[in-house]
């Protein structure tokens, strides 16, 4: 069962043959269409920390990406 730490992400158990928990993060991504003049469609999104409540908006995927791996940086420089 997973429990919330300091609201930044989650404790798993260990995998068997593991030590230490694993931490993790949840995301939620949500995109869609908008649709431009001159029959153009323009996808647009928005990611969320679950925990947190951290949020972007993005029009292009290098935004999304860069948020994941800002978040997962950070996640990593807490680990143990």
């Amino acid at each position: 069962m997973a429990s919330a730490e300091s609201g930044r992400g989650t404790v798993d158990p260990p995998y068997p043959g593991e030590d230490s928990p694993r931490r993790s993060l949840l995301f939620t991504v949500r995109v869609w269409p908008e649709y431009r003049s001159g029959g153009r469609t323009e996808w647009r999104g928005q990611v969320e920390q679950v925990m947190d409540h951290e949020t972007r908006f993005f029009r292009d995927w290098s935004t999304l990406v860069d948020f994941l791996e800002l978040k997962l940086s950070k996640l990593q420089e807490e680990a143990p």
